[in-house]
């Protein structure tokens, strides 16, 4: 199951919307900011509620 959660790009600072796989409990993948197309690594994780959390970095911080 996909689900759209929202995180703010660590380098330009804009809330952008990222597309979590729920059928995988941890996580970790970098994904290109939609505004200033730098790469950000996001950390995924999955609640036993099914609710992910998703934690945005620098992919080189």
């Amino acid at each position: 199951m996909l689900e759209t959660c929202t995180v703010q790009c660590p380098y330009c600072w804009e809330p952008i919307e990222v597309l979590v796989d729920c059928s995988v409990d941890a996580q970790d993948y970098v994904e290109d900011c939609a505004v200033c197309c730098r790469p950000i690594l996001l950390h995924v994780n999955v609640g036993p509620d099914g609710r992910p959390s998703v934690e945005a970095e620098p992919e080189n911080g």
